[in-house]
């Protein structure tokens, strides 16, 4: 198995125009999917018994704040947003597909630093994986 540095991965969004874009000035990004369990332990087992429940997923998106960019002003609160994530990259490696809706923006200021923004996002229905 291979192992990846992540400078090359990217984050893509489709605008409010309809365009894909990537998000500029990414310094780091997350894609976290979890799953439920149901428990369906009967009376005289001895050990609890599990069934798979549904899937979830939520993307962190961690940016120098670029005020120009077309991408990151569509990452408004309740907007409902398509992403694509490269880990790798564009063409290399694994893509990871989806909608969903922002949840949380914070933009944050320092005197003595970088303009940052975060965005969070909390997919709708499936996050398909497939070749980059």
């Amino acid at each position: 198995m291979a192992t990846a540095t992540g400078n090359s991965g990217v984050v893509k969004l489709v605008t409010d125009g309809g365009t894909v874009a990537a998000v500029a000035e990414v310094r780091s990004f997350s894609i976290e999917e979890t799953a439920d369990t149901i428990e369906s332990t009967v009376m005289g087992d001895t050990s609890r018994a599990y069934l798979a429940g549904q899937k979830t997923a939520t993307v962190s998106i961690e940016c120098y704040w670029d005020s120009s960019d077309a991408a990151q002003d569509d990452l408004d609160a309740s907007e409902k947003i398509d992403f694509e994530i490269f880990p790798n990259g564009v063409g290399s490696g694994k893509k990871y597909v989806g909608e969903g809706f922002v949840t949380s923006k914070s933009i944050s200021v320092s005197f003595d630093g970088m303009v940052e923004a975060s965005f969070s996002l909390q997919a709708t229905g499936a996050v398909t994986e497939s070749a980059a």
